[in-house]
């Protein structure tokens, strides 16, 4: 990213995007790769000439745990691998992980996890940065991924966590009621999804603070 380039920043989340503000011009997605193009694409068209995905991710790597802050050289997107460009990612720190698993949609069991973990080699996989990626290439910008590991591996995800979302990327209080009501027997693994996405909250925290409020290059 050149000095004085405009970042945009996509997230998934609102709650992501309150995190990613101090970094640049941030815009929610919704939860979704069509939400997440839509988004990418209105960051362009707002004036951004570099672009971050940023936010939560799934863990694919069983070696990772919640909280991993996760830099990758590339991600993959259908069968493309896109590169990161190298002045953002210096600028991030540097790269951590080979590769970032776009995906289309939420990945739920383990059983899947494994599955696209053997496809790809993918360290993690979040439903922004393969849109992001794809925005990127078309346009002819520079792109880099900041995520934490929210859900390892190893862990299912509960029926909640696939219910809830909005189109804004906000948690829906009602279809949360709905889904408990239906399923009491998930709120172990929610307490425990709980635990694991405020770990990879306070790591992103941490790494925006190092940052100091901005990326600077060059």
């Amino acid at each position: 990213m050149p000095a004085g380039a405009s970042l945009g920043i996509l997230t998934g989340l609102a709650a992501e995007a309150r995190l990613a503000r101090p970094l640049g011009r941030v815009l929610a997605g919704g939860g979704d790769a069509a939400g997440a193009m839509a988004a990418a694409e209105r960051l362009v068209a707002e004036g951004a000439t570099a672009l971050l995905s940023f936010g939560l991710a799934g863990g694919l790597d069983p070696a990772l745990a919640p909280g991993t802050i996760l830099v990758p050289r590339a991600v993959l997107a259908g069968e493309r691998r896109y590169a990161c460009a190298p002045a953002l990612l210096a600028a991030l720190g540097g790269a951590n992980a080979d590769l970032l698993l776009g995906g289309a949609a939420v990945v739920a069991t383990v059983a899947e996890k494994t599955r696209l973990r053997t496809a790809s080699g993918a360290a993690a996989i979040d439903l922004e940065s393969g849109a992001l990626a794809e925005v990127a290439d078309r346009h002819g910008l520079p792109f880099a991924a900041l995520r934490a590991v929210c859900d390892p591996a190893d862990r299912d995800l509960p029926a909640l966590a696939l219910a809830a979302l909005d189109a804004q990327g906000r948690i829906g209080l009602w279809r949360s009621f709905a889904s408990l009501l239906a399923r009491p027997g998930q709120v172990p693994a929610l307490l425990a999804l709980a635990r694991d996405a405020a770990a990879a909250r306070r790591a992103l925290v941490r790494r925006v603070r190092e940052l100091g409020g901005g990326l600077v290059v060059g």
